[in-house]
């Protein structure tokens, strides 16, 4: 996955810079963004405080740590399978 290199508190800011009826133009201008990936971060992070991106991230972390679970698991089960259906 391709990493930003802007912060989430910088992306934020941007956010609530075009709700204090900054234009988006300006926001784009200053940032060094196109209009397109400013509005997929304000589809994404609208409304979000930095408690709630904080929440996010741990949540996002979270869930990667259980997908991997489940891959390793669902492996280690498919290895034990073949294993028991070989016959000797």
């Amino acid at each position: 996955m391709k990493r930003t290199k802007f912060t989430e508190s910088q992306i934020v800011s941007c956010i609530k810079q075009y709700e204090s009826r900054v234009k988006v133009d300006q926001i784009c201008r200053e940032m060094g963004i196109h209009k397109a990936t400013f509005y997929n971060w304000k589809k994404r992070y609208s409304g979000m405080d930095s408690l709630e991106l904080k929440r996010l991230k741990e949540l996002e972390e979270e869930n990667r740590k259980l997908k991997q679970m489940y891959a390793d698991m669902a492996l280690d089960n498919k290895m034990l399978k073949d294993v028991l259906l070989k016959k000797w």
